[in-house]
């Protein structure tokens, strides 16, 4: 059994990459200038022409890549605090990170007056204030995973009543461009806007990959842990700072897409068939997840795009209401 898991792990990730690499494929093809999937593989691998070279690499792959890497992001920040707080609801949108990213890029957008700088940074300083706010009013002797998300839900919901007031009071045009970009957005990147992110998010998630078997010990519980000369509460820190930074790297450019961190996890472990932490499987799932959301809200009601937010949050709130209701069911 054990041979036949190890055998079937490799193909699994091979899956994963091909649907993530043939969804990106699908995405880029679609659009008021429709191309099909052998002129995409052409352009991809260099034989293409001057226009379609410009349509597929200067305004399509931009947000493509960004929906596989950010996709890639939430997965994995979903996939720490879970491991952190030991519970499936333990995801940074529930908890409060990423709304509080978002609280911190909307006051650069109403009363610093936005820009890209000035938003990247409010998002990055809100989400790392949230977290340390939780972590703090958290704190009892140690951070228990289950306080830890009754307080971020707390927090949660207080940011997202000031957010709200801060839309109400900002100015029209500021005020509609922050409603748009609150549900989460993939619309309109280019290279300039998604480059220091993704920088971001790949420096990240090679700190995460470097830890990844601390990450698998903070599972077994504190007590084995310090037992075995961990520094807990340290690396517990370590790991939620870079947990943020991966939320905040994504909010700062396509605002704060819900649920894909939350269910990203639960999926690769259910796909790779086993319920230990696995951070590559999680990241092709948490890609597909959000590439796939994206492909829908280009398609659905085309040549209107939707917020890729609204996608997800229609998928995740199912999702939701299941993982509730399997718990309720065991109480």
């Amino acid at each position: 059994m054990n041979l036949r898991k190890a055998l079937a792990a490799p193909s699994t990730l091979v899956i994963l990459l091909l649907l993530c690499l043939g969804v990106t494929v699908l995405a880029i093809s679609g659009g008021e200038y429709q191309m099909s999937t052998w002129q995409v593989v052409r352009v991809l691998f260099g034989g293409g022409e001057g226009i379609e070279n410009m349509v597929i690499w200067q305004w399509r792959m931009p947000r493509a890549l960004a929906a596989l890497v950010f996709g890639a992001a939430l997965a994995l920040s979903g996939s720490v605090f879970q491991s952190l707080t030991r519970n499936p609801l333990g995801s940074p949108d529930i908890i409060g990170f990423s709304t509080g990213a978002y609280t911190g890029a909307l006051v650069a957008l109403t009363v610093v007056g936005g820009g890209y700088v000035a938003t990247s940074a409010g998002a990055l300083i809100g989400g790392l204030l949230t977290a340390f706010l939780v972590y703090l009013l958290a704190w009892r002797n140690g951070t228990a995973g289950f306080r830890l998300i009754l307080v971020g839900i707390g927090i949660s919901s207080v940011l997202a009543s000031f957010n709200h007031f801060m839309v109400l009071r900002a100015e029209l045009d500021v005020a509609m461009a922050a409603a748009v970009w609150g549900a989460g957005t993939l619309n309109g990147l280019s290279w300039a806007t998604v480059i220091p992110p993704m920088v971001l998010v790949v420096l990240c998630a090679l700190a995460l990959l470097a830890g990844s078997s601390r990450l698998q010990m903070l599972q077994l519980g504190d007590d084995l842990c310090r037992a075995l000369g961990m520094r807990v509460e340290r690396t517990k820190l370590l790991f939620v700072v870079l947990a943020v930074f991966l939320v905040a790297a994504v909010t700062s450019v396509a605002g704060p897409i819900a649920f894909v961190a939350l269910v990203a996890p639960q999926i690769a472990r259910r796909v790779m068939g086993s319920s230990r932490l696995r951070l590559l499987p999680t990241a092709l799932v948490g890609a597909l997840l959000l590439a796939g959301s994206d492909l829908l809200a280009q398609r659905l009601f085309a040549p209107v795009q939707l917020p890729v937010g609204v996608v997800t949050v229609c998928f995740g709130g199912v999702y939701l209401i299941y993982l509730l209701n399997r718990r309720t069911a065991k109480v």
